[in-house]
């Protein structure tokens, strides 16, 4: 095999890992809450070139932080199943490698959302990817508060895209900022509940690893739902959306609320898969909802 054919599976293999590392299809979420806040904003349209540009900036800073966030916690991901084999954890990329790449797309992002939208908006994303990597990702060896502290930048999407359109913040833009917050809890408390077993195995003081009966982990499950149930009715009354969505989100935050407190009776796997299953569908409905009512 010559020398050129040989390297060419090598580096295909190593833009794998680049990628692998910007995490684009968990990004998908955070691309599509920053439309559907642009979407709900009253603002001026951007135009499909600068709402593009938007977009693909904010995914830029996402994949910036999941590659940075990865850089920090190659050690404790090497030792869970299921991320040891993460370009960093396997060690296919060289931690310097990481940063210089998280780094440069991150920056890359930022200017980009600049040129496409405005500083505000930059300013927003910026501060979710510094939230994520230097607070969240360090706590995450800590506290199990880190969940909590985590949904914070996980919530700043619909910001950005709000901030994008008007270049203001006012309260409805916080609403879906809520909303999005306790989507994420329940979500992750699921994970958390089906995973314990490798969390613990890292050393993670996630809430099932250090109160294994799961009776915390319910509650809190059930606890944050019950929240969202009422928050995510919310854009009717503030004339964000009809009657349509108000209905349909009724419906959604009953579904989710009886599948946390199901989960939170009987603490098996099976429940908490079904409640990050519901998660999963609850969310892009929702956006789709509240922005199809709108029009």
């Amino acid at each position: 095999m010559s020398t050129d054919a040989a390297a060419l599976p090598a580096a295909t293999d190593r833009t794998r890992d680049y990628v692998a590392l910007a995490k684009p299809r968990l990004n998908m979420l955070v691309v599509a809450s920053t439309l559907a806040g642009y979407a709900m904003a009253d603002g001026e349209a951007l135009g499909f070139m600068r709402v593009a540009g938007l977009l693909l900036g904010t995914g830029l800073v996402a994949g910036g932080a999941s590659a940075l966030n990865q850089v920090m916690e190659r050690d404790l991901d090497a030792l869970m199943r299921r991320t040891r084999n993460r370009p960093m954890a396997a060690q296919r990329l060289h931690p310097l490698e990481g940063l210089l790449f998280g780094t440069a797309i991150t920056l890359a992002g930022v200017l980009l959302i600049i040129a496409s939208a405005n500083l505000l908006a930059a300013e927003v994303a910026f501060a979710t990817m510094l939230i994520y990597v230097a607070i969240y990702t360090p706590l995450k060896r800590r506290t199990s508060f880190s969940t909590v502290i985590g949904a914070i930048p996980g919530a700043l999407p619909p910001i950005i895209g709000w901030a994008a359109a008007s270049n203001e913040l006012p309260v409805k833009a916080w609403t879906l900022f809520g909303i999005l917050f306790l989507w994420q809890l329940p979500h992750f408390l699921a994970i958390a509940w089906m995973y314990r077993d490798d969390y613990a195995r890292a050393g993670y003081p996630m809430l099932p690893v250090i109160e294994p009966d799961g009776r915390s982990t319910g509650r809190q499950a059930v606890a944050y739902a019950a929240a969202l149930l009422p928050l995510s009715l919310a854009p009717t009354p503030l004339h964000m959306a009809g009657d349509v969505y108000f209905a349909g989100a009724l419906v959604l935050g009953i579904v989710s609320l009886w599948l946390a407190v199901t989960f939170a009776r009987s603490r098996a796997v099976r429940d908490a898969r079904r409640l990050f299953f519901a998660s999963l569908i609850y969310l892009p409905l929702i956006w789709a909802l509240m922005i199809a009512d709108k029009l």
